[in-house]
């Protein structure tokens, strides 16, 4: 049994980017850029209106009031560039390009109109209301670097560098296998005596996708050891990462790890000295890496936030340590003395500071879905009061 340090650093050794692939600028959002991303031209092209109304050459209108016939119209995607003779103006719109010789745009609002002449009475201001040609980037900059999650601003500044697919680092595959005799699918429970709702494998799998997973399966399957070795062989055909919940422990039907076993189970962690989540295991067969979680709802997910986040999102290029960013916060509420295991409580935001909740049983999940933080403890903490500081991280 290794600490909670230790079992991290391992987790980080692994949390590697997998190879990168080229995908449609459409299906890029949320995936992660594998090299930088260079605009292919300027941005305008040319010199365009950044308002609608009148390009004008200021020496025509040193003498006001004014009255300059329009010479031509410029809305946006004009592919040619006009030229504007003394004396005249210009109707452009926005984005439509500068005329040659024009040294501003009059907003519309203070031009007024007879026929196809423009009334110029008041001093147009300083604005020129001119975007000039590449004043957003130019052909070669970069314009989002590699490692970048492609959210929606970055999508647009992608679609903006005129490129329709992008590099970005293949999603980690995961399957996730949640064992139990006792598990029934949510819906079905009731009516299967004995059994309880399957419910941690839809957690772990919504987890994981949010940390850039495609989750390709959740399988729920009984404790039979013929049964368990077929869906651990099937699913290191198909994952990355395969996810085993339940089955962790010393029981006599926990078949976890004895179902990797035959297909060359090497063991990076068999237990963390942690509470809850203590049997959590990792370890490799072969190329695919397999996480094991407990099978109490709260600890699966303690667990899971804990390890399987931070090696999904380095697989899938993001930050692995950003999944680990513990602060210090204010305790409202007094914390118990810890025992003698590094201990992560479940707790609450509350009026700007952390409250521990009052049920830290592993297997609730009522509790589970009010809790906003994780509260870290060390082995042996003496008790805390209001007022004290103690680690969090967000759950």
């Amino acid at each position: 049994m290794i600490d909670f340090d230790s079992a991290v650093a391992l987790i980080l050794n692994e949390a590697r980017p997998l190879p990168c692939e080229s995908v449609a600028l459409e299906g890029a959002a949320d995936r992660v850029l594998a090299a930088d991303l260079r605009a292919r031209g300027d941005a305008p092209r040319a010199a365009v209106s950044a308002m609608d109304g009148y390009a004008v050459r200021d020496a025509d209108l040193a003498t006001l009031p004014a009255r300059l016939p329009i010479a031509t119209v410029a809305f946006a995607g004009r592919a040619d560039v006009p030229v504007l003779p003394p004396g005249t103006c210009a109707r452009v719109f926005t984005g439509g390009p500068v005329p040659h010789g024009a040294d501003r745009i009059v907003v519309q609002e203070i031009v007024g109109r007879d026929g196809d002449l423009a009334l110029f009475e008041a001093p147009p201001g300083p604005a020129s209301h001119i975007r000039a040609a590449g004043s957003d980037f130019r052909a070669g900059d970069t314009l989002l670097p590699a490692g970048t999650v492609l959210g929606f601003r970055a999508i647009v500044a992608a679609a903006a560098a005129d490129v329709a697919a992008l590099s970005v680092v293949r999603r980690p595959r995961v399957v996730i296998l949640g064992t139990g005799d006792e598990l029934a699918e949510p819906g079905r429970a009731l009516e299967t005596p004995g059994s309880i709702p399957e419910s941690v494998s839809f957690g772990v799998a919504a987890l994981a996708r949010q940390c850039g997973a495609e989750v390709l399966a959740r399988r729920r399957l009984t404790d039979t050891p013929e049964l368990l070795e077929a869906a651990a062989r099937l699913a290191l055909a198909e994952a990355d990462l395969v996810v085993v919940t339940g089955g962790a422990s010393v029981g006599e039907k926990d078949y976890a790890r004895s179902m990797f076993a035959p297909l060359g189970l090497e063991l990076i962690f068999s237990k963390v000295a942690i509470k809850p989540g203590k049997p959590v295991w990792f370890g490799r067969v072969g190329g695919a890496l397999v996480l094991g979680l407990p099978g109490n709802p709260t600890s699966a997910l303690v667990t899971a936030r804990l390890f399987m986040a931070p090696l999904v999102a380095g697989l899938a290029g993001r930050d692995p340590a950003a999944l680990l960013n513990w602060r210090d916060m204010i305790l409202t509420a007094p914390l118990k003395p810890c025992g003698d295991r590094e201990t992560f409580e479940r707790g609450r935001l509350v009026d700007g500071g952390v409250a521990g909740l009052e049920v830290q049983d592993s297997a609730t999940q009522k509790a589970l879905a009010i809790a906003d933080v994780l509260i870290r403890r060390r082995p042996g903490a003496p008790g805390l009061g209001v007022g004290d500081v103690a680690a969090v991280l967000d759950f």
